[in-house]
């Protein structure tokens, strides 16, 4: 045994065979692991004509390097393949135990292709030595609270689940894979890749598994880790505490939170639905994803009233963007309960809360009418019907079923200008930082390989208040100015966050401070490697070079880099970034000449060569 197993198994789900195969060394120190090795094996084997959802399409899920470890939150798995929201790469990310025990089963990752004629669940027991496609009949159509809760009583009770909810079923395009029990679930939520489960019949993978990993210098590589959990713990105090959710009045007061499908620039109410209020009324107790020094999930239970949740995750910063401010619900309960319920389902909240908001201002502009809704009226502030939404687009049932398939789809069909207020990039609906307010943030939407996605470079971070002096930012940058500083900082900052899926580690440590020179000590000492800072940037710019290289493949050019007409044209009415717009005309350039990419958003031969990689 090593850090990483070395080996990944692929899955044939049409005639129930698998075989593994080797990682050859020298591919991880090409591309590491998680979403760069996936990334590779992907480009090497895609056919462009193939549809996410075809039998023979493949979904690549892989560990990062460091996955199993005692490194700083070295829990993040990647589930790669191409996006059936999108039509483009995606890879969606998440911590919890789940890797760490596919790791301890003996493997880096899995490649499933195929399709089973009846429903199936994998359980890869590593352990006894066993996989094994056992019949799931009797947990389709179950919500993924049952259906996990059920599938660690038929296995064993210290074993890690994964799979689907009933909108991965039905094939819902913004469908999440769910990772843990009922109490504790965390989401491989963005790009529907839930959906690409549903297709193959796989309600869930379970994994078990005794082997730990082993390293070139244990005692190094402890002391390392001592010294930066010790850092970061002390540097995200505010993360441990409060989660994510911690985060959201500020951004109200920072001109960040969307409103009224990003219509308004401020809200009174952010005050009364803080972080701090859900978890003074109903915390039930901190958890911790694998080897984590932060802790920031919560559990929470709503016990009482009309909005009753039971014992689960917590709402997270991003979902109470989405289902309270985006659609000016004031109620906490419903809002918590919204979380529940797409958890349960299995659905991307942001996607749902963003396609929702979109449908709430269609129904206003007469695109959707009560005869599209059974008779409902759909009207900003009302969170019985986000709720009722919610259940009708995992089931696809009426409007649900347009829904279901993501805002950019259902204002194509709706037309009459919908498209104007769909707020997605490249067909994924666009996180929840406004670029009005952080106008890097502009760039990395529009550049960024999966779409609207916050996570691929998290440059608002400095906006904030983050410095990383050995990134080449030891001071807060003008956040509302756009300028070429901006776009490089989009650029430096994606570099950066490109490595963190391949090696494995949360992305919430680099709130704790970590930057590059953090990253590479603890890689080094893991792996018995001699990295320096700019090795592992320039290994995020290959990686992000390659996912362009496969994005253009499916037809990706530069007249895909853009934003919704929203960020470019309505500055917020009031707040602090009132007034306020992105020049993305301008900031797209000096992006495209720092990439190297030429007029028509292809990476040169040139910049791909000095990098090692070919088209």
């Amino acid at each position: 045994m090593s850090v990483y197993a070395g080996k990944f198994l692929r899955i044939d789900l049409t005639h129930r065979t698998w075989q593994e195969e080797a990682i050859p060394e020298r591919d991880v120190q090409q591309w590491l692991l998680g979403s760069g090795y996936a990334a590779h094996l992907f480009y090497e084997e895609m056919t462009p004509e193939r549809p996410a959802l075809d039998p023979d399409a493949s979904l690549y899920i892989f560990n990062g390097l460091l996955v199993g470890t005692f490194a700083p939150t070295a829990s993040r798995t990647s589930f790669c393949g191409r996006s059936p929201l999108t039509g483009i790469w995606n890879e969606a990310n998440v911590g919890h135990h789940w890797g760490a025990e596919l790791r301890f089963a003996g493997y880096d990752g899995l490649v499933i292709t195929g399709a089973s004629q009846t429903p199936v669940y994998l359980y890869i027991n590593g352990i006894d030595g066993h996989i094994e496609f056992r019949d799931a009949s009797h947990l389709w159509g179950k919500n993924w609270f049952e259906a996990g809760d059920a599938l660690l009583a038929e296995t064993d009770a210290k074993a890690q689940v994964a799979g689907i909810g009933v909108a991965g079923e039905n094939l819902v395009k913004i469908a999440a894979i769910a990772v843990g029990p009922s109490h504790y679930v965390r989401t491989a939520a963005r790009g529907g890749m839930g959906a690409i489960l549903g297709s193959k019949k796989l309600k869930a993978i379970v994994v078990r598994g005794k082997n730990r990993p082993d390293y070139p210098d244990r005692k190094a590589f402890l002391t390392t880790v001592k010294i930066e959990n010790k850092a970061i713990k002390e540097n995200s105090a505010g993360m441990s505490q409060l989660g994510t959710a911690g985060g959201f009045l500020a951004t109200e007061q920072y001109g960040d939170l969307p409103l009224k499908n990003w219509r308004l620039g401020s809200w009174a109410k952010a005050s009364e639905l803080t972080g701090a209020v859900v978890y003074e009324n109903y915390l039930v107790r901190h958890t911790h994803c694998f080897s984590c020094p932060i802790g920031c999930g919560k559990e929470i239970e709503v016990r009482e009233g009309p909005y009753p949740s039971p014992r689960g995750e917590g709402i997270e910063y991003e979902t109470m963007a989405g289902f309270f401010g985006n659609v000016l619900n004031e109620n906490m309960e419903a809002g918590i309960l919204a979380n529940t319920l797409c958890n349960d389902l299995g659905l991307d909240t942001i996607s749902t809360s963003s396609t929702i908001a979109f449908a709430l201002e269609a129904f206003e502009k007469g695109l959707i009418t009560e005869a599209d809704t059974g008779g409902m009226a759909l009207s900003f502030g009302d969170p019985d019907a986000v709720l009722t939404l919610i259940r009708q687009i995992a089931s696809r049932k009426g409007i649900g079923n347009l829904l279901a398939e993501g805002s950019r789809a259902a204002a194509h069909q709706l037309g009459h200008g919908a498209e104007d207020f769909a707020m997605h990039a490249k067909g994924m609906e666009i996180a929840y930082h406004d670029p009005r307010g952080f106008v890097s943030m502009a760039v990395n939407y529009a550049t960024a390989n999966r779409g609207g996605c916050h996570l691929e470079a998290l440059s608002y971070w400095n906006g904030y208040g983050l410095i990383l002096p050995d990134l080449g930012y030891g001071d807060v940058r003008p956040r509302l100015e756009s300028s070429p500083a901006q776009a490089k900082m989009a650029y430096d900052f994606q570099n950066y966050m490109s490595v963190y899926n391949p090696l494995g580690l949360c992305k919430f440590i680099v709130k704790g401070k970590v930057g590059p020179e953090g990253a590479v000590r603890i890689l080094n000492a893991a792996m018995g490697w001699d990295w320096q800072p700019d090795d592992l940037l320039r290994m995020g710019d290959k990686l992000f070079q390659l996912k362009r290289l496969i994005n253009n493949r499916f037809g990706v050019t530069s007249r895909d880099d853009t934003l919704p007409k929203r960020f470019l044209a309505e500055p917020r009415p009031d707040g602090s970034a009132a007034g306020n717009l992105p020049d993305l005309a301008m900031m797209l350039p000096v992006y495209y000449e720092l990439r190297e990419w030429d007029e028509n958003g292809f990476p040169k031969p040139e910049r791909l060569r000095a990098l090692g990689l070919s088209t």
